[in-house]
């Protein structure tokens, strides 16, 4: 059982200490699939945990970690990291001898120290396009995704559209939770160089979807909860604008869910009911009452019509209109390859 301490200087401007971000993202790229607290954050100055206090909390609620390994989080070697730490654990070996404590380098001079630094720098002096941003955020994902292999990358066609989920949610968990029907990039593809319309549940799915890119082909994307006028008590709001919208619009080929369970599980009995002919449903509701249940019941409609998905309480219109804008790039290419 082994737990890492990250230890951070601390300062007395409160909103400086944010070593729980850095804890938080060290433990997505180390243990991905983990959700046990293995990774801590201490501080030596102003803030707490301390580094004796996050020791001793480890030893009471791990019930003797048989290691501890301490990571100084400073870039250089001074009196911190060569002194005070080290008195620190060697009080901890004394008091804790069946513990065994690993103290690890500090950041020290590193090229990918120099890396940011550079790009903070570009940054700043606006040299930085907004392609290189992306262009530099995929490097960086294919790279941290790549050595783990519970959470590599697929190297099908699904591969450029679970990159962009990742990108747009900073999330790598959905690696391993999207889920795609056999033909559902070749059909969502087909579909919109075709100039099929695309329906959404709500405008936030709507706004993020590349309207430029879509109209190239002919396509519109269209929401109708706007649309939507008195009670209805018996559905919510997002339902009802898109199933009338749904019904309504012959052009439609792409079925877009990111918000509300409802309108996923009125868009699957729309199909099974021969009312709706989708090329594509795409349903990632994110929530905790019935969103878990909506997606599960559009994988479980096996090889009916083709669906991308996700398991698990997350997604949203984030996801949704990243799903798309992947598929609308992937379009772009295949035009242009042509």
């Amino acid at each position: 059982m082994e737990t890492i301490i990250l230890v951070g200087h601390g300062s007395p401007k409160k909103d400086a200490n944010r070593m729980e971000v850095v804890g938080r993202l060290l433990h997505g790229m180390m243990h991905p699939a983990c959700t046990k607290d293995c990774i801590k954050v201490c501080y030596l100055q102003f803030e707490q945990p301390d580094l004796k206090t996050c020791i001793k909390e480890i030893v009471v609620k791990k019930q003797k970690p048989s290691r501890v390994v301490i990571h100084p989080y400073f870039l250089n070697s001074g009196m911190h990291v060569t002194k005070d730490i080290p008195e620190m654990i060697e009080e901890a070996r004394a008091l804790y001898p069946y513990i065994e404590f690993i103290y690890t380098e500090p950041l020290g001079v590193a090229a990918e120290i120099a890396a940011v630094a550079k790009e903070r720098i570009e940054a700043a002096k606006g040299e930085i396009r907004p392609s290189e941003i992306e262009k530099r955020s995929f490097e960086k994902i294919a790279k941290e995704a790549g050595p783990l292999s519970d959470a590599a990358l697929p190297e099908d066609e699904t591969r450029s559209i679970v990159q962009r989920v990742v990108h747009a949610t900073g999330d790598f968990e959905f690696i391993n939770t999207l889920i795609f029907h056999p033909d559902a990039v070749k059909a969502g593809v087909e579909a919109i160089k075709s100039g099929m319309d695309i329906i959404t549940d709500v405008e936030m799915v709507r706004a993020g979807i590349n309207e430029k890119a879509l109209s190239g082909f002919g396509g519109m994307a269209l929401c109708g909860i706007k649309d939507v006028s008195g009670d209805h008590a018996d559905k919510t709001r997002a339902e009802r604008g898109f199933c009338d919208l749904a019904i309504k619009e012959k052009n439609a080929g792409i079925y877009v869910i990111g918000n509300a369970p409802t309108a996923l599980f009125a868009c699957i009995k729309l199909v099974n009911e021969g009312v709706l002919k989708p090329k594509l449903v795409i349903g990632v509701p994110v929530g905790f009452v019935r969103a878990v249940e909506a997606k599960a019941f559009l994988a479980a409609q096996g090889k009916k019509f083709p669906f991308i998905t996700n398991a698990g309480r997350k997604g949203g219109s984030t996801v949704a209109a990243a799903i798309v804008n992947a598929l609308l790039l992937m379009a772009q290419e295949g035009t242009k390859n042509q």
